[in-house]
């Protein structure tokens, strides 16, 4: 099935190509493609207005990617159903899109998970194309959304993503942290630690499980769990979403432990805000944005079986009128040495159909160890 042709090329499933993909004939859209090659090494060398991928690669195992720079207007590097993949010392400048990306398609036309990753010593950012190579770090006209830049795994994902750990890596001006499991496959066993981001225009830190299942014979549900995130500082964070993690009715995000995390937000939430409802959005495009603005400030936590909190302070710029957490349907979340701050007459936690609930030496708020609760707010 098509649609109405973008530059003279209809448009095929999914809305691909679209009009700032498509170029004329015997031009292509991808500065280095690699696809089912094995011991390759990319070192030492610069991309500008890479098109669509500036790397893209499909298969690629025993894959080493050390001291890039790319300075595109789309993705900066895609690592798509690889395994056995480094990539070290990589600044990554990509304002329209994903800056350092993890996929696992169905473009290899079998199922094949991305594993056995490292990503570690990189920065991504979303400044103006050209002005990370220039070095005036210009930014962009105010726009929906904001700059992209960000590392993110998806949003295809029929394979999943497993094993793999990022250390050591700086956002500045772009989206934060995304880790999208939306098409069937298992995201399981990701370690993130010692991340700055700063001018964060989304959620810092966004999980989500979907049921988009883009894929043959519609797939399955998939998975996520095992998830580790510590050691976090971000400042300038846009209020909208807060920490976003979204699994399904039925199919809960399991064991995800943030802990050593400092994140302080613009604030400005309303009353109003606070009263919205947010819908599933199951089926929708992966992307904090679709939620729109979330009831609560800093955390957004609904359908999660096992979710720990050690240690984290968040802070606010300027008053903010939604609670700090809510919790929705959440099983097993436990709560240490917590800092927020106590906005009047406004609660910290709501807690929605929660199961095993503990709050210990945190503050505004007293040690507290529920079993079951449909609905308390304090």
């Amino acid at each position: 099935m098509t649609n109405a042709p973008a530059n003279g090329v209809p448009i095929g499933p999914f809305g691909y190509p679209n009009a700032r993909d498509t170029l004329p004939a015997g031009v292509g859209n991808k500065a280095i493609a690699l696809k089912n090659c094995h011991n390759v090494i990319l070192r030492d060398f610069t991309i500008f207005h890479g098109g669509h991928f500036a790397v893209l690669a499909t298969g690629v195992d025993q894959f080493t990617l050390d001291n890039l720079k790319i300075d595109s207007n789309r993705d900066g590097i895609d690592i798509d159903c690889c395994q056995n993949v480094r990539v070290s010392n990589c600044t990554v400048n990509s304002p329209a899109d994903d800056g350092i990306c993890p996929k696992s398609s169905f473009a290899l036309g079998l199922i094949r998970p991305t594993e056995n990753v490292t990503i570690v010593n990189c920065q991504v950012s979303g400044y103006e194309e050209g002005s990370l190579l220039d070095g005036t770090y210009t930014r962009m006209a105010e726009k929906p959304g904001g700059p992209t830049g960000r590392i993110k795994f998806g949003t295809e994902a029929n394979g999943g993503f497993k094993n793999i750990t990022i250390a050591n890596c700086v956002f500045d001006y772009c989206r934060g942290i995304a880790l999208e499991e939306v098409d069937g496959g298992t995201l399981e066993d990701v370690s993130i630690n010692n991340i700055t981001m700063r001018d964060i225009v989304n959620a810092p830190i966004f999980i989500r499980l979907g049921a988009r299942l883009r894929g043959p014979d519609k797939p399955p549900v998939g998975v996520i769990r095992r998830i580790n995130i510590s050691n976090v500082i971000a400042y300038n964070v846009a209020p909208d979403q807060g920490i976003l993690i979204s699994g399904l009715p039925n199919h809960p995000i399991e064991d995800v432990t943030l802990s050593n995390i400092r994140i302080f937000y613009r604030g400005g939430g309303t009353k109003e805000q606070a009263q919205r409802d947010v819908p599933e959005y199951e089926n929708d495009y992966p992307e904090p944005s679709r939620f729109g603005t979330i009831p609560s400030w800093g955390m957004f936590a609904r359908h999660v079986k096992g979710l720990d909190v050690n240690n984290v302070e968040m802070g606010l710029m300027k008053d903010d009128l939604r609670p700090a957490f809510i919790l929705d349907h959440v099983k097993s979340a436990e709560f240490n040495f917590l800092k927020v701050p106590r906005v009047q007459d406004v609660s910290t936690f709501v807690l929605k159909h929660v199961e095993d609930f503990t709050v210990y030496r945190s503050r505004p708020v007293p040690d507290a160890q529920l079993d079951q609760v449909e609905k308390k707010s304090f």
